[in-house]
């Protein structure tokens, strides 16, 4: 009996060489679906007071008050929303106080909504609490365009605050007082009077 094997092949053998892939082409509409896939998340040590345009997905842990625009809106369990929503796509898990718009609103159990909805499809799990009034949307909501993203006016460059005016004035100069005997007596502003000799 033999513990080892027979003969090995030949390993300085060379397969033969396949032409190379061809590189992926990027696709204009995969493009556009790819930003809207990306998840912008403010977490829930934040509080945002403003508005805020995405042209992809926004999941919110923390607190913002302020306006929503974005493809699909999260509102996370323990979140906090006031303001106004457009999306294709909201679910509501904490609480919103506010106006919805929205092709599709979904309100998990334990979401709690004060307001308007206006949506094409709306859901209400089963101990979600919705308080306010829901009504048909006339049309569908888009997604922003990139060009939404873009300010209205520049922003400007952070600078911080100028310090205010100095109000330091130059000590005048020591005025030295001739005494007699050689002595002199100095005075000055920065220094305690002294005599010299």
């Amino acid at each position: 009996m033999s513990y080892f094997s027979s003969a090995k092949p030949d390993r300085t053998a060379t397969k033969p060489l396949t032409a190379a892939a061809p590189e992926p082409r990027v696709d204009a509409a995969a493009a556009t679906s790819k930003a809207q896939e990306m998840v912008s998340t403010i977490g829930s040590g934040m509080l945002i007071t403003g508005n805020i345009v995405s042209t992809g997905a926004v999941q919110i842990f923390g607190h913002v008050v302020g306006d929503i625009h974005a493809a699909r809106l999260i509102v996370c369990d323990g979140a906090q929303v006031e303001g106004k929503v457009m999306a294709q796509e909201a679910i509501i898990d904490g609480t919103f106080k506010g106006t919805i718009h929205a092709n599709s609103v979904k309100l998990q159990s334990t979401a709690k909504l004060e307001g308007e909805v206006y949506n094409k499809s709306l859901t209400i799990e089963q101990n979600a609490q919705f308080e306010g009034v829901a009504r048909r949307l006339d049309r569908a909501i888009d997604a922003p365009t990139a060009a939404q993203t873009k300010p209205e006016a520049p922003i400007a460059a952070y600078a911080p605050a100028s310090a205010p005016a100095s109000t330091y004035a130059p000590a005048p100069a020591a005025e030295v007082v001739q005494l007699g005997n050689g002595h002199s007596y100095t005075a000055n502003n920065n220094d305690r009077p002294g005599w010299t000799s």
